[in-house]
């Protein structure tokens, strides 16, 4: 299973909105704090665009994947890009993802080391 967070987060460097479609449901949940959980492949998908638009480009490379049993797991990841007007991103990302048995995100939560680009 490690290897569906791999493929996942491939799809995602692709920033292609097609690629990252098969992983999502009208169940799934998406949550990214401080912000209010979304749920629904239509607006997790939405997001996706939104935050694709920030950036001339943007990377994610997974360092750790940890798994934590019933098709769950935590993993570190390091992004790497340049937003519109603010410059160079970097930072460190801890994600909580879950799986259903299908192979679908269930359930994806964010946790940013630092959030002050944001603001």
């Amino acid at each position: 299973m490690n290897c569906m967070v791999s493929h996942f987060m491939q799809d995602l460097n692709s920033l292609n909105i097609e690629k990252l479609e098969k992983w999502f449901t009208d169940e799934t949940v998406l949550w990214i704090p401080p912000t209010e959980e979304i749920s629904g492949k239509t607006r997790i998908l939405a997001l996706f665009r939104a935050i694709f638009r920030r950036y001339e480009n943007i990377e994610w490379s997974v360092s750790e994947i940890f798994p934590l049993g019933n098709n769950k797991f935590f993993y570190q990841t390091n992004s790497l890009g340049n937003m519109y007007g603010k410059g160079t991103y970097k930072n460190e990302i801890c994600t909580i993802i879950q799986f259903s048995e299908c192979g679908k995100i269930q359930y994806l939560s964010d946790y940013f080391k630092d959030t002050n680009i944001f603001n």
